[in-house]
């Protein structure tokens, strides 16, 4: 009688699965682009594994964080790449083709990196989020009044609360 093979995807957490599903994250993929491979969990089943198993929740923080300079990465490729940037249109009396811009392609291309952009942003704030700095202009004027003046100052508060 042959051996029968299971069926369906794993369920079976091991390390080298969690290993192959961080690295696709770290290269910047989605979870569910990751567990589409036929021989990996469904993402179900890693979300579990979140909740249940020890040190993978860490491991796929840190490969998510990991992530956000692989999409930054990609940026730069969708932004130098012009290939679809033009397209032929109807050829001309003298069988010379036309090119117009390809205004979808474009946009499309202006999606994808704010998308990545924002990822990243979110990933690791402290590297690619948006620099928030506070200013403080003027002074309290506590240096300027003598200790009477601030007691009493002090014991006004006090007594209006």
């Amino acid at each position: 009688m042959a051996e029968q093979k299971p069926t369906g995807r794993p369920s079976t957490y091991t390390q080298e699965i969690a290993d192959e599903i961080c690295a696709g994250l770290a290269e910047g993929k989605s979870l569910r682009t990751v567990c589409r491979a036929d021989h990996l969990p469904c993402v179900a089943t890693v979300f579990n594994w979140f909740r249940t198993k020890d040190g993978f929740l860490e491991q796929y923080t840190r490969a998510k964080e990991e992530s956000a300079d692989a999409l930054t990465e990609e940026m730069v490729d969708i932004a130098d790449d012009g290939s679809n940037d033009w397209m032929a249109n109807n050829s001309d009396e003298e069988g010379k083709l036309n090119y117009q811009i390809n205004g979808e392609h474009i946009q499309r291309s202006r999606l994808r990196i704010e998308t990545r952009k924002w990822l990243s942003s979110k990933l690791k704030p402290k590297k690619y989020g948006d620099k928030i700095t506070t200013e403080h202009a003027g002074s309290l004027g506590l240096t300027d009044m003598s200790e009477e003046t601030l007691d009493a100052k002090l014991a006004e508060l006090l007594k209006s609360q």
